[in-house]
C-alpha cells in the first residue's frame, strides 16, 4: 500500500502504458482518475481497478480545467500527475510529414503537458507537495530515423521534465520522466510500420535483453518514482528499455 490515500490522475489511462500503471496505482491504495479521449477504454479499465472515468481531451485547457475541478470536488486533492498520453506517426520522412500529423503530435505530446502543469501547479504549489510523471520515450534521447517529428516530442518532454523538476524543487514538487522502449501497446504497430515477425525480430536485435517493455515494467518503474521510496529523486528521466540506450 505504497501510494495509500494518494488521488492519482493519469492521462492516457484507457489502454497500454497508461492502464499498467493505473491497475499498479490502484493495487497500491491510490484513487485512481483513469483519463483518456476513448470514453470505452477509460470505463472499461476504471471498473477493473475500481477506479474513476473521466473523459477529456488532453490538447484542449477547457478539458483539462474540467477534468482538475471535478478530481477537486470529488477528493480535494490531487497527489500525483502521470502525463501518459500520447501519439505518433506512420515512420516516413520528415518532410512527407502531414502539417495535420504534426500539429496532432505536438498538441497531445507536448501542450498537453504545458496544459495539465497550468491547472495542477498551483494545486501543489499550495499543497507543498505533489508528483508529476511524464512518460518520454527512449526515442526522445537515441532517436530513430523516420520518426523525427515524434522523437522531438519526446526531446521536449525530456526537457521539459528537468527544467520543471528545477523550478518545482523549492515548492516541494517532484518531477520526473520514463523512457520506455516500444512495448506490447495499441503504438507499437505505429512505430514499426508494419507488425510483423520479421519487423518485431529487427527492433528486438537492438535491445540487448532481447524483448519489449510491457505495462508493468513500466507500471513497477512509475510506481518507485511516485512513491516516498524516491523522495529525493527528481529530474530523472528514467531508462526503461533493456538496455536500449546504452
Amino acid at each position: 500500500m505504497r501510494l495509500k490515500d494518494k488521488t492519482a490522475v493519469i492521462t492516457g489511462a484507457g489502454s497500454g502504458f497508461g492502464a499498467g500503471i493505473a491497475q499498479k496505482f490502484s493495487d497500491e491504495g491510490a484513487k485512481v482518475i483513469v483519463v483518456d479521449i476513448n470514453e470505452s477504454g477509460a470505463k472499461k479499465i476504471a471498473s477493473q481497478i475500481n477506479g474513476t472515468p473521466f473523459v477529456a481531451d488532453v490538447s484542449n485547457d477547457s478539458s483539462i480545467n474540467s477534468l482538475v475541478s471535478f478530481v477537486i470536488k470529488m477528493n480535494d486533492k490531487i497527489d500525483i500527475l502521470v502525463n501518459n498520453a500520447g501519439v505518433t506517426h506512420l515512420p516516413n520522412s520528415m518532410e512527407a510529414i502531414s502539417e495535420q500529423e504534426f500539429d496532432k503530435i505536438l498538441s497531445v505530446n507536448v501542450k498537453s503537458v504545458f496544459l495539465t502543469a497550468r491547472h495542477v501547479i498551483p494545486l501543489f504549489k499550495k499543497q507543498r507537495s505533489g508528483v508529476i510523471l511524464n512518460i518520454a520515450s527512449t526515442a526522445g534521447i537515441s532517436p530513430r530515423p523516420n520518426l523525427t517529428w515524434y522523437n522531438a516530442s519526446k526531446g521536449w518532454m525530456i526537457t521539459a521534465t528537468k527544467s520543471m523538476a528545477a523550478e518545482l524543487a523549492s515548492h516541494g514538487v517532484r518531477v520526473n520522466a520514463l523512457n520506455p522502449v516500444a512495448g506490447e501497446t495499441p503504438l507499437l504497430k505505429a512505430f514499426l510500420g508494419q507488425d510483423t515477425p520479421e519487423m518485431r525480430q529487427k527492433f528486438l536485435s537492438s535491445i540487448p535483453l532481447g524483448r519489449f517493455s510491457t505495462p508493468k515494467d513500466i507500471a513497477e518503474a512509475a510506481l518507485f518514482l511516485c512513491s516516498e521510496e524516491s523522495s529525493l529523486i527528481t529530474g530523472v528521466a528514467l531508462e526503461v528499455d533493456g538496455g536500449r540506450c546504452i
